[in-house]
């Protein structure tokens, strides 16, 4: 009886530290929403764990992202990491992966399969294994999991027998920031820049930029903006809690999901307001007291505000998440 009361307690506990981690900050309209019940955190939680078979499924939406040590890694709509093996053949495209190796490393059926926004379709394609499954490719190379990743964005498997990396080899494909239509000369969010403006006009990312901070405008007054400058939004059919996205498909065109960032990545910012958000698309999305950021594709230079009031769903976001209406 008092195991079963200590769980109840907890679960209790994790409802309220989901609830107060987007607890109301004048962000628009938490104080009416009732907080989750110790079951729906419980399944909230036990959500983040993938079903067993997630490492043998269809990939679903495939998610890239800049890791500032390995290069671009791609994951799976599960989150779970992809991996290339140096011994396999990009042209023609042959997997060196069979028998005993493949229950260690089992390979991405190409079925089902979804490409982020920006990358071009003839990148992916598919390779017969002798076992008869065909397996996914990415610029050639066979993709497969690796077995004894537990969880969504482990990387275990980089580097094992120095043949297995989850980053995929440099120019094979755009960078996540160059797929977003970005600048190749970037280095990454708050990272260094080669010099100059790079080719989509974007004025380069200071090395000192955070990943997210407070900017002045004339007009708006204070708004957050991104470690390249640009201002960041917040769409009002989105919703905080739970975290939804209602810019899916063609929306995605214009209005590009903010880059994740540290906690303490910030200026002028509460880190305790900087929450992560998967997509039901795959994609990892920055919030702001679990309000989902985005930057506009309209915006051609740092500090531009034209996606602001954007038919009448689309505004900038002050410090604690809530709306900036001019």
């Amino acid at each position: 009886m008092a195991t079963w009361r200590s769980r109840t307690v907890a679960l209790t506990a994790a409802a309220i530290m989901l609830t107060a981690g987007c607890g109301g900050s004048g962000s628009g309209g938490k104080a009416d929403k009732a907080a989750p019940s110790a079951p729906a955190a419980q399944e909230s939680l036990a959500g983040a764990a993938p079903a067993a078979d997630s490492r043998s499924g269809p990939a679903g939406q495939l998610t890239l992202a800049d890791d500032p040590n390995l290069g671009t890694i791609v994951s799976d709509a599960t989150g779970f990491t992809l991996y290339r093996f140096t011994k396999d053949s990009a042209n023609p495209a042959v997997s060196a992966c069979s028998a005993a190796c493949a229950k260690v490393w089992p390979p991405v059926p190409s079925d089902s399969v979804t490409l982020p926004t920006g990358i071009d379709a003839a990148l992916m394609g598919s390779v017969k294994r002798a076992d008869g499954i065909s397996q996914l490719t990415l610029a050639g190379l066979p993709l497969y999991r690796y077995a004894k990743d537990a969880k969504p964005g482990q990387i275990s498997g980089d580097g094992i027998d120095g043949a297995w990396f989850a980053s995929l080899p440099e120019n094979t494909i755009p960078s996540p920031d160059e797929a977003a239509g970005g600048s190749p000369d970037t280095a990454g969010a708050g990272g260094d820049t080669t010099g100059g403006t790079g080719a989509t006009g974007e004025s380069e990312t200071t090395a000192d930029q955070p990943g997210l901070s407070v900017a002045q405008d004339p007009e708006l007054g204070a708004i957050v903006v991104d470690a390249k400058g640009r201002t960041l939004y917040r769409f009002t059919k989105d919703t905080d809690w739970p975290m939804t996205t209602a810019c899916t498909g063609a929306c995605l065109e214009k209005w590009k999901p903010a880059a994740l960032v540290g906690k303490n990545d910030v200026e002028g910012i509460a880190s305790k307001l900087v929450i992560p958000f998967n997509r039901p698309d795959g994609i990892k999305q920055q919030t702001l007291d679990c309000w989902p950021l985005y930057w506009f594709t309209g915006d051609k230079q740092p500090g531009d505000t034209d996606g602001q009031g954007v038919g009448g769903t689309w505004f900038a976001v002050a410090a604690d998440g809530s709306l900036v209406k001019s």
